[in-house]
C-alpha cells in the first residue's frame, strides 16, 4: 500500500512541478538580476520552497532590508501554511510515526496541501513524499535554469522576460477576483495602499518589507472583521 501510494504522489505531482518549473525560473531571473549567485537563488528555493515568500524576500534582500523585516515579512505571508499543517494532522493515517509530521511540513505548499487535502481517504505519508519527490525538484531545478538564464542571456531578453513575474501574479489574483467581490476588494485596497507608501512624504520613508507586512495586516483584518466568511460557506470551501 505505501508503495501504491508512493506512486500515486509521483503521478498526480507531475502537474504541479511543471507549474512550479514555470514559476521559479522567474524567480531564478529576478535573483540574478538583483545580483544573487546561482548558488545563492537555487539555497533559497531549496530551503524555503514558497513562491509569495521568495519574491518578498527578494525584494527586501535588493533593498537592503533588516532581518527582522525579513522574518515578520515571512511570517506574515506564510502564516497561512500552519492553518495547512493543523489540518493535514487531522487527516493523516493514524498509524503513522509522529515524526513523519515534521518532515511533510517541510513541503507544505498550497499546491501540495491541496493534493493531500482532496485524497477521499485517510492521508499517508507515502502519497505527500511523492508528490514532494517531483514537485521540489520543479521549483529548484526551475530556479536554477532562471538563474543561469539570467547570468548568460543579454539585458534586453532579461528586462522582457522579467514581465513574467506580473502576468504570473496577475493569472493568480484574476480568477479569484472575478467570481468573488470581496477578494476584488481586497486585492485593490492593497494596491491603492501600497502606492500611497511610494508617494505620501512620510510613509515613503518606510522600507518594503514593513510596507507589505503594514499592508497585508491592515487589509486582510479590515476584510476579516467587515466580511467574515460564514461557518458553512468556510466548510464548503474546505473540502
Amino acid at each position: 500500500m505505501k508503495t501504491k501510494d508512493y506512486q500515486n504522489g509521483l503521478r498526480d505531482g507531475v502537474a504541479v512541478a511543471l507549474g512550479y518549473f514555470a514559476v521559479s525560473f522567474t524567480f531564478g531571473m529576478a535573483s540574478a538580476a538583483d545580483g544573487l549567485s546561482i548558488l545563492q537563488a537555487v539555497l533559497i528555493s531549496l530551503t524555503n520552497v514558497t513562491s509569495a515568500g521568495q519574491f518578498s524576500g527578494l525584494a527586501i534582500i535588493a533593498a537592503g532590508g533588516t532581518y527582522i523585516e525579513i522574518a515578520l515579512t515571512q511570517l506574515v505571508i506564510n502564516l497561512r501554511y500552519c492553518l495547512m499543517s493543523f489540518s493535514l494532522a487531522q487527516k493523516l493515517n493514524r498509524t503513522a510515526p509522529h515524526w513523519h509530521r515534521y518532515l511533510m511540513a517541510y513541503s507544505v505548499t498550497d499546491e501540495i496541501f491541496g493534493l493531500d487535502a482532496s485524497l477521499d481517504k485517510a492521508l499517508s505519508p507515502a502519497y505527500h513524499y511523492g508528490v514532494t519527490s517531483v514537485a521540489v525538484p520543479g521549483w529548484v531545478l526551475g530556479t536554477l535554469a532562471g538563474a543561469v538564464s539570467g547570468n548568460i542571456l543579454p539585458a534586453f531578453v532579461i528586462s522582457a522576460l522579467g514581465v513574467a513575474i506580473y502576468g504570473m501574479f496577475l493569472a493568480i489574483i484574476i480568477p479569484p477576483a472575478r467570481q468573488n467581490r470581496t477578494v476584488l476588494l481586497v486585492v485593490l485596497s492593497a494596491m491603492g495602499l501600497s502606492f500611497l507608501f511610494s508617494v505620501l512624504p512620510v510613509l515613503n520613508r518606510i522600507t518594503s518589507g514593513f510596507v507589505i507586512i503594514i499592508t497585508t495586516v491592515t487589509v486582510a483584518g479590515i476584510a476579516a472583521w467587515l466580511r467574515p466568511i460564514e461557518d458553512g460557506k468556510a466548510e464548503e470551501g474546505g473540502r
